[in-house]
């Protein structure tokens, strides 16, 4: 087991984007980073790419939609770290851009387990971590979107998942407050990752025109977990919103 006392976050959804941004932040703010996804060659890849190395980071690979496959993570940083200060849930998907009522049984699922559920797994193993050691205590921070707010045409399932991941999060803030567990959500809108490569050729509005929307750097969002991430657990951000500064949120479309 790692004796130091560096603090320890897990980030899942790490191998690429938003996720890999955010280990990056967090590894270079001074965090123990454990990265998380399906692909272990990918987080592997991330791990060298943000300057991991195996005494201050591990590549983990998980389903966070599998219950046993999450044990077996939280298992692996015990082991290796002995503790978990941070968890930040950016695991996600969406399913194709179509009607409500062409969405097939198996697609609405697959957004539910990983979005919602596996948010869920892994909070309920990180509190019972945050609960257990010395200092008790944590900090969740919780990938909620734009979505969680304001959905985009024919995105029912990431929507409804959205929207759900804020009562997680209002309900983990409620119910950690005892064991010093600090829970929070960022929101966040056309960061610049491959997910949102077609918004560069035209994606679709709300009146169902298709414009071409701008994008930030995803390196934006990294800093802004590190800040959340950092801040003492006397106190915390419930909800961030960061955005692209021009992007057609904030309006009526």
């Amino acid at each position: 087991m790692n004796q130091t006392k560096q603090k320890v976050a897990l980030v899942t959804g790490a191998g690429t984007g938003i996720g890999k941004a955010a280990a990056k932040a967090l590894l270079k703010g001074g965090f123990q980073v454990v990265l998380t996804g399906r692909n272990l060659e990918r987080l592997e890849r991330a791990k060298v790419d943000i300057g991991g190395t195996d005494k201050n980071s591990l590549a983990f690979a998980c389903d966070v939609g599998n219950p046993e496959q999450v044990k077996q993570l939280f298992s692996s940083i015990q082991s290796q770290f002995g503790r978990i200060d941070v968890l930040f849930n950016n695991a996600g998907m969406g399913a194709p851009a179509i009607p409500m009522e062409d969405i097939s049984y198996e697609q609405w699922m697959n957004v539910v387990n990983t979005n919602l559920s596996g948010a869920f797994l892994c909070s309920q193993e990180a509190i019972r971590m945050m609960k257990a050691q010395i200092p008790q205590g944590g900090r969740i921070i919780n990938n909620g979107s734009i979505s969680a707010h304001t959905p985009r045409p024919f995105s029912v399932p990431y929507t409804c998942t959205k929207h759900a991941i804020t009562g997680l999060t209002k309900a983990i803030a409620l119910d950690g407050r005892p064991f010093n567990i600090a829970c929070g959500q960022i929101d966040i809108g056309n960061a610049a990752t491959e997910m949102t490569e077609p918004m560069a050729a035209g994606i679709l509005q709300a009146d169902l025109s298709t414009k071409v929307e701008p994008r930030m750097d995803v390196d934006h969002i990294g800093d802004a977990i590190l800040h959340m991430a950092q801040l003492p657990l006397e106190s915390n951000i419930l909800s961030m919103t960061i955005m692209a500064t021009n992007m057609p949120f904030v309006g009526r479309g």
